[in-house]
């Protein structure tokens, strides 16, 4: 393949000192995994507070919901190895220890506030939380060497996260949100193992600040919005610092509910991404402008079409021009229909997607910006279930398949084709509340990477395909 040929002179040139093995060998190879960490949930239950907090205790205008979970499960490869003949060796199976603390709090919500239709509207609402995972490793299969790699394995990553509402349900109101989190990537050892400087991680942290602006007048059948976003990426080592960078976001959305239960909605976007490290990979000005339909045909049945286009505006690299960089311009958009297994009481579209048992069935396609080269195109068919039942059971099953569509990257010697990988991805999280307060949960999950491309380094071929099985079971006390 023509794509193996790139890799081939790559691997040529960074074994013959052309290029520097850290900077460039280990960008694509977190690149070629972004994938896999940056679109899933490690803790499906983190990810929503309906089934983080318990029934929690009132102090004053505020509710607090302390919890802590322990899970204990086995994790088939955490290198992302591929299965055979891969340079850094096997895959390496380990069991797998994690124990989550976590914190949330809020101004009292309508079920403490006893819903009358009498009291006064907030002047303000507030959330909040936090959560700490501890990770640690107990290797049970692959070779040695990656055995005593997984020993040395454990960490911590959290999340922090707040967001005050001002004069919520009033014609003018706005938000202000901020978070910080710590996110957790093993590192692919060989091709960071350089002149004995050791195996650096692509841990990172994630700053991230915005606020929101809001006009919904008189019946509220429209609402119009306008808000900016900041985001960061820090790497922690200092291999990587040239990928730390900044995205600034302006963002204008609204919503026109011209029938009970649909309304035409309207998205668009445009960013500033910036690498503090120039020399590194360029920056764009991503733009996305999209228009759709939300709406509940039946009370059993809803769907959710956006359709529009997007571009990513690269700045040239060294050596390019602007009218030979490689550049995302296409159609993106998101197709999804839902069934309520209960009928939706609610007249609002989106309200109907937060609080009751559905299945969705839907397709995703967006463009992101990528380590090495300019952008990755993600095209991704999905299933969705969550079922709650009786307020003591719930599952979340989530699973798709999509192409990961590659261009060529300009900044090699010469122009290749592009290349296609397909990701297919699975979840499922079940967990039972034997109180308000105690529950027991399972969580299994499935990855993998279907490709036939590969890296040339020193030690051999280093595969980008790989596959990954987790399964836990655990226990949490949640307030």
């Amino acid at each position: 393949m023509k794509t193996r040929g790139l890799v081939q002179r790559l691997g040529h040139r960074i074994a013959s000192g052309v290029l520097r093995p850290k900077p460039l060998a280990a960008a694509l190879a977190l690149a070629s995994l972004a994938p896999a960490t940056a679109f899933g949930q490690d803790q499906p239950w983190l990810a929503d507070r309906r089934f983080t907090v318990g029934p929690g205790y009132r102090v004053g205008d505020y509710e607090l919901h302390p919890g802590v979970a322990l899970e204990f499960g086995y994790d088939s490869n955490f290198f992302m190895r591929a299965s055979e003949g891969d340079a850094p060796g096997d895959p390496v199976g380990a069991m797998r220890l994690r124990v989550t603390p976590s914190f949330s709090f809020s101004t009292l919500g309508p079920q403490r506030k006893g819903g009358s239709t009498t009291q006064a509207l907030p002047t303000a609402e507030f959330t909040g939380g936090i959560s700490l995972t501890y990770n640690e490793f107990f290797p049970v299969s692959g070779p040695q060497e990656g055995k005593d790699r997984m020993w040395q394995q454990r960490n911590l990553s959290g999340l922090f996260d707040v967001r005050l509402n001002i004069l919520p349900s009033r014609p003018w109101s706005g938000s202000i949100y901020a978070s910080v989190g710590r996110l957790i990537q093993a590192p692919q050892e060989s091709l960071l193992n350089d002149a004995g400087d050791g195996y650096e991680s692509y841990n990172r942290f994630t700053p991230n600040v915005g606020a929101e602006l809001a006009w919904n007048p008189g019946s509220g059948l429209l609402d119009w919005r306008i808000g900016y976003n900041f985001a960061g990426t820090v790497f922690e080592s200092k291999d990587f610092s040239g990928l730390t960078n900044i995205h600034h976001t302006i963002q204008t959305r609204g919503r026109w509910r011209f029938l009970p239960r649909s309304a035409l909605l309207y998205d668009a976007r445009i960013g500033i991404i910036h690498y503090l490290d120039a020399g590194a990979k360029t920056g764009s000005t991503p733009l996305r402008v999209q228009l759709g339909y939300n709406g509940l045909i039946t009370k059993n049945f809803g769907a959710l079409l956006m359709a529009g286009w997007g571009a990513s505006f690269y700045d040239p690299p060294a050596g390019d021009t602007a009218e030979t960089v490689e550049d995302f311009d296409s159609l993106i958009g998101q197709a999804e229909i839902r069934y309520f297994l209960t009928p939706n009481p609610s007249s609002d579209p989106q309200a109907a997607s937060t609080t009751l048992s559905s299945v969705s069935l839907g397709f995703t396609r967006d463009f992101y910006d990528a380590y090495v080269g300019t952008f990755f195109e993600r095209d991704r068919g999905y299933l969705k279930l969550t079922y709650f039942f009786g307020g003591r059971f719930v599952v979340i099953v989530d699973a798709g398949v999509g192409a990961l569509v590659n261009p060529a990257i300009r900044s090699l010697p010469s122009p290749e084709e592009p290349w296609t990988d397909i990701r297919i991805d699975a979840s499922g999280f079940a967990e039972y509340r034997f109180k308000d307060a105690f529950g027991i949960n399972t969580t299994l999950r499935y990855n993998t990477r279907i490709s036939d491309n590969w890296f040339q380094i020193p030690e051999g071929r280093d595969y980008l395909q790989w596959q990954q099985f987790e399964a836990y079971l655990g226990a949490r006390w949640l307030m």
